[in-house]
This record gives C-alpha cells, structure tokens and sequence, in this order.
C-alpha cells in the first residue's frame, strides 16, 4: 500500500517541506495558506510522511478546546497519491488527537469519502463556532469557496453499560 512511505512526528527541520506541500494545493482551496512561522509554531502537532528522508505528506491537529482539536494540513504530494496514505495520515492525527485526551476531532474538506471511511460522520460547521470564527479571521470566503463537508469523530469511548445478568432458571436447593 504505501511501500517504503514511513508516518511519523515531524521535526523543525521538516517545516520547509511541510509549509511547500500544504500550500500547493491552496489555490484550489483544499487547503489553507500556512506561513512558515505558523507550522513552526505547531511542529509538534504534525505528523509527516517521508520516503526515503523526503517528505511526501503530512497532517497535523489544532486545538480549539481542551476537548476539541481539529484535523488540518492534510495533504499528499502527487506522486504518492493513490496509496492509502491520505487515510493513514488522518488516522495518525485521530491517534495524535486521542492520546493528548481530545474528546473530538472535526475536518472540513471537499474530500468527503476519504473522512466517512475512516470513521467520521458528516455534521454541520456550525456546531463549531470557533471554527467559523477563525474562518472570518483568514478570509470571508474561505466560508463559502465551495461546497465543503464537516466531518466529526468522537474519540473517547461511551461507557459501556454492564449487562444484566439474565436470573438462573436453576432451581436452588431448599
């Protein structure tokens, strides 16, 4: 599926890299514009993928709130594409995102099948008000450059309710 392709924690000297793939597919509003100093800022909240040292994509989370993160930053460069790794960067950003204890993790993109096959389920952009806030802080119309999806996966777990123990039918002894 991804060969050789390796996902990890991005480091400070992967910025460059990070800041040149995210952007190429900007003007296609797939992504938004990051400056160098907003993924340095964030390098710990990145994973990459790397073949053989060079970095082929990446994703990182931003947090909202203590219990909200959003997946941002997904892209793959053009000839890794068709391999899987686009889920299995959203997968890593959802482990990412569970073990610093987000209860959810939201996406907005055009890539609708790509986030319901790996466990989202579509929901408005307005049950996040952060969100649409910092939307109006980029651009006015990043809010409507085209039809995007949100998309949301809960993180923890419902607890899961004991079963009641069906009452024995065995007879006790008298």
């Amino acid at each position: 599926m991804t060969d050789d392709i390796t996902i990890g924690p991005a480091t400070e000297d992967d910025v460059d890299a990070i800041v040149a793939l995210n952007n190429m597919y900007a003007p296609d509003g797939l992504t938004l514009m990051r400056t160098r100093a907003w993924v340095a800022d964030r390098v710990p909240n990145y994973n990459v993928a790397r073949r053989g040292g060079r970095v082929v994509g990446c994703v990182a989370i931003d947090e909202y709130s203590p219990s909200l993160a959003e997946l941002v930053s997904l892209a793959v460069a053009p000839e890794a594409q068709g391999r899987g790794l686009g889920g299995q960067l959203v997968e890593a950003a959802v482990d990412l995102a569970r073990r610093r204890g987000y209860d959810e993790l939201f996406a907005v993109s055009l890539a609708d099948t790509l986030f319901l096959s790996w466990g989202f389920h579509e929901t408005r952009v307005d049950r996040f008000p952060e969100k649409r806030w910092r939307y109006l802080q980029v651009s006015r119309s990043e809010l409507s450059i085209a039809k995007k999806f949100c998309f949301s996966r809960e993180l923890v777990e419902a607890p899961r309710t004991p079963k009641r123990r069906k009452p024995s039918r065995r007879k006790r002894p008298a």
